[in-house]
């Protein structure tokens, strides 16, 4: 489950990442929870407005960002996007302390965040395979979700508490001051046990390549349709989670970061059983699209704040599952010449869903109830989970059959080679030709 910790390199980028995870998600948990309650009176779209706009330029900056993340030294490019994510923590902690804080304020460090994010996305995606190379990757790329998540155990949590104790202002500064271990996490590494993949060309061609390459590749079509519904319609967990905690069932800034902490409990378990996979697998992904529909669903008619938190870790585990596979999934089938772009594909699909999805689901949450508003995120996993068996179907033969006493699937055409046994191989040749040389 944790070999890819056998590379010296990503322990360090492990650790580093992990204290600036917990202050990021302080700070998602007490500007949402300001937007909300302190600068709104319990306006769910302003909520989605800001997660618009702090997602927003991962979709308009697309042909750049990736390009970028396969062009430039990807070591150098998130030293520089997390010191400026750093600085834009401390801006907002200091109006939010002062007390000059107002909403316009949030829409504007949302939408500088946002844009540095776009850059900083696909270079830390990518740069995963940098730091461990291409037969651990899978399992990296696991282990950085299970990271992220169990930064949600503690940051939320914390961020309730002393939102409450002491005001929002501080937990930004915590958090600005949390991108201080990631920066050191990339000072101190080895630089000349990093794997370095072919740059990217400067010409215009260069940017548009990913869009030529996932172009003849419809399996990737397919997680990237299956990527952006859920991600559009379902992954809207600040909204559903605090408009419930506060409208529904009338719980303050404490019980809100609880119930964040809960649902980051399935996140963690499903991104640990993720990592004990020898590879992630794409059939998977219409299994957890679908129980993440049913866990929306029980969340949606659970009768009480308990029943509601034990629906979100089911949640999270279904959700995790759904993104750490299609994320191992991606990278692996994907040539490392052109996988900073298709990465910045997938993250713009991903994230980028959000400024369409995060308003309509606001909206819903405030006209009809944030029951509905789950609901919502309910239809979206069970949409995703038919794309996927259409996908099945119709390229790979996917059929039910009576096997040896069960019931199993079987198909036509197997999966398309992961990328690993192909670099594998090519690395075998080039090792083999330099030991002749």
């Amino acid at each position: 489950m944790f070999r890819s910790l056998s590379s010296l390199n990503y322990r360090i980028w492990f650790a580093g990442a992990l204290v600036s995870n917990v202050g990021t998600w302080m700070q998602r948990t007490a500007q949402d929870w300001i937007v909300l309650t302190q600068l709104t009176k319990g306006d769910a779209l302003a909520v989605g407005i800001v997660m618009a706009l702090q997602f927003g330029p991962q979709l308009v900056l697309l042909p750049v960002t990736g390009w970028a993340a396969d062009r430039f030294d990807r070591r150098k490019l998130l030293m520089a996007t997390q010191g400026a994510m750093g600085l834009l923590g401390l801006g907002l902690g200091i109006l939010t302390i002062t007390g000059a804080v107002q909403l316009w304020h949030v829409y504007l460090f949302a939408l500088l965040l946002g844009i540095v994010a776009a850059f900083d996305s696909p270079a830390r995606q990518t740069f995963v395979g940098d730091l461990v190379g291409t037969s651990l990757l899978g399992n990296a790329v696991a282990l950085n979700s299970a990271s992220f998540n169990a930064a949600r155990l503690l940051g939320p949590a914390v961020a309730g508490l002393l939102t409450a104790a002491v005001g929002a202002g501080w937990v930004f500064l915590i958090n600005a001051v949390s991108f201080i271990a990631v920066l050191a996490s990339l000072t101190l590494m080895r630089r000349d046990q990093l794997n370095h993949t072919k740059r990217a060309s400067r010409s215009r061609g260069g940017m548009i390549g990913g869009f030529r390459y996932v172009k003849g590749r419809p399996d990737l079509i397919s997680i990237f349709i299956m990527v952006f519904v859920v991600g559009t319609f379902g992954l809207n967990f600040p909204i559903f989670v605090a408009s419930m905690a506060s409208t529904v069932f009338h719980k303050g800034a404490g019980e809100y970061g609880l119930l964040s902490s809960v649902m980051a409990v399935g996140s963690v378990l499903g991104a640990l059983l993720a990592a004990r996979r020898e590879r992630p697998r794409a059939q998977l992904l219409a299994v957890a699209a679908t129980i993440f529909g049913i866990g929306s669903l029980g969340a949606a008619l659970a009768p009480d704040y308990w029943l509601f938190g034990a629906a979100l870790a089911v949640v999270g585990v279904a959700s995790q599952t759904f993104n750490t596979t299609a994320n191992g999934v991606v990278q692996l089938s994907t040539d490392p010449a052109v996988r900073g772009r298709v990465m910045a594909i997938y993250m713009a699909i991903f994230m980028g869903g959000t400024p369409i999805g995060a308003p309509i689901v606001g909206w819903v949450a405030d006209a009809y109830g944030p029951r509905w508003a789950l609901v919502v995120g309910a239809a979206s996993g069970f949409v995703a989970a038919a794309v996927g068996v259409f996908y099945m179907v119709r390229y790979r033969g996917m059929r039910l059959a009576f096997t040896e006493r069960r019931l199993r699937f079987t198909f036509a055409t197997p999966t398309r080679p992961i990328a690993i046994a192909e670099m594998q191989a090519d690395e075998a040749v080039a090792n083999k030709a330099s030991a002749s040389a």
